[in-house]
């Protein structure tokens, strides 16, 4: 995909947000500071690219969402309506959006990498799940939670039943992680593996991916970086592009 920006103009881009956790009152209040962080980017912003798990439990029914969230949303449908063109990942914890944000947002919304033009810097975009080394397990547990009959039974759970267990099961998940996220792995740091493999095939520029929860700005080769977003809940890092380079940075820091 190409994106052509005025010179004035700047891309954003941030992921990992997990909104609904680990509490109502700190998911407000993280809530509240994404859409002061979404203020700031209305000021220059000519498109905006969220890379995945914005909430830490997403799934669409036919005419059901997940409670909560409406002072992002709202936020969100304000800057589309001034203009700004909203692009959305799903990541492996929002694995099941199914057309909400396209009808509401008018947003792009991506289950796949995507190969990204700036005005001639080119990206290699993704959440991040399921790529690079290793992680045998989820990669299958993927497949079952894309399979569009999986996806098809757990619609006819109540929405007070399924949103409960899939709560559970993802904040399982995250405790278990936890130790591995906070600390840097070396050679070990599967999607900068998968960076550097993706670099012998095709050039990019900038590989971006979220879901690591480590923000990292690393050498792939020459000139090609691995930069992950990071997250939300703990450094409220984020990316932007501006005049060919992107720069990996902290909010209210």
């Amino acid at each position: 995909m190409k994106l052509n920006i005025a010179a004035s103009k700047k891309v954003y881009f941030a992921s990992d947000f997990h909104l609904g956790v680990p509490t109502a009152q700190k998911s407000r209040e993280r809530e509240l500071k994404i859409v002061r962080w979404l203020d700031e980017c209305k000021k220059d912003a000519q498109a905006i690219f969220l890379v995945g798990d914005l909430f830490d439990f997403w799934f669409e029914y036919k005419t059901t969402i997940p409670k909560g969230f409406s002072r992002f949303q709202g936020k969100l449908a304000e800057l589309v309506d001034e203009g700004i063109e909203l692009h959305v990942f799903t990541g492996n914890h929002d694995l099941w959006m199914f057309g909400y944000f396209e009808q509401e947002f008018n947003a792009r919304v991506y289950k796949e990498p995507l190969e990204l033009d700036i005005n001639g810097t080119s990206l290699f975009v993704a959440h991040g799940d399921g790529l690079g080394p290793g992680d045998n397990g989820y990669k299958f547990l993927k497949k079952v939670f894309t399979n569009n009959f999986f996806q098809w039974c757990f619609h006819w759970l109540h929405p007070n039943v399924g949103i409960g267990l899939a709560n559970f099961w993802s904040g399982k998940s995250r405790a278990q992680a936890n130790n591995t996220e906070q600390r840097f792995l070396g050679e070990e740091e599967w999607l900068w593996t998968f960076a550097k493999e993706q670099e012998k095939i095709k050039h990019h520029d900038y590989y971006l991916f979220g879901h690591r929860h480590l923000p990292l700005d690393l050498e792939v080769g020459d000139s090609s970086r691995y930069i992950n977003l990071g997250e939300w809940l703990n450094y409220y890092t984020y990316g932007v592009y501006s005049d060919g380079k992107v720069e990996l940075k902290t909010f209210e820091g």
